[in-house]
């Protein structure tokens, strides 16, 4: 059993930053620990992409890959809501647990990945890398983005956005995934215009545009998947 593997190092790292990211959110050190999310994030996608290029696929490698995504996007984003829930002028004040809903949900979702033969080239229901990396957003969003930043920090805001994303990672819709086996255009067409869009979105509206590429993902996906079953 290959333990000591470079996929396996990275996904370390991801984790490494999930935990670095709880400390700074405990600290209130919000923008750091969303950068400690998008950083896990980036390694998040090149565990991945190093494996499928050294041809180093390992059991180990995909459960040591769930595990720490359990914490980096599933701890870390819902101890982020938690404690801007605690900031907050919430009544009644426990209502900030509900923030662990998603911690729940995350780790409930990732768990069926592992088990599930139907999300080997795409998945079912939201990644939760995608609902961490709009959760990291909110820290940048509050400080910078104005009104934008008050409904964002709307606490009634935050405990929907709670409900919905955990509904949606674990919902039975069907999501392409950007994996990339090939990187010819013919193959790839729509994970490109994606990409390409999604570049295009950050430039106009910066850190503001990472919500909406999050819905444009999952409505693109139910466009595919409907003209799929035609």
């Amino acid at each position: 059993m290959k333990l000591f593997t470079l996929p396996n190092f990275i996904t370390l790292g991801n984790l490494i930053c999930g935990c670095l990211g709880i400390i700074m959110v405990l600290n209130c050190e919000f923008t750091n620990a969303s950068i400690m999310m998008l950083i896990a994030l980036i390694l998040d996608f090149l565990d991945g992409f190093v494996a499928r290029l050294l041809k180093i696929s390992s059991e180990i490698g995909k459960q040591l890959d769930s595990l720490a995504d359990v914490v980096t996007f599933g701890v870390l984003p819902s101890l982020i809501i938690y404690k801007l829930l605690e900031n907050s002028a919430l009544e009644p004040s426990y209502l900030k647990y509900t923030a662990f809903i998603m911690a729940a949900a995350s780790a409930l979702r990732l768990a069926k990945f592992n088990i599930d033969t139907r999300q080997s080239d795409s998945f079912i229901g939201l990644p939760t890398p995608a609902n961490g990396m709009v959760v990291a957003t909110f820290p940048f969003l509050i400080n910078d983005y104005g009104k934008l930043g008050e409904i964002v920090n709307n606490p009634w805001i935050l405990i929907g956005y709670v409900f919905v994303f955990s509904f949606l990672l674990n919902a039975e819709i069907p999501l392409f995934a950007l994996k990339f086996k090939k990187f010819g255009w013919k193959e790839n067409q729509m994970k490109y215009i994606f990409l390409l869009s999604c570049v295009l979105l950050i430039l106009a509206f910066q850190l503001a545009a990472v919500p909406l590429i999050i819905l444009i993902y999952v409505l693109l996906s139910l466009a595919i998947s409907k003209k799929t079953r035609k």
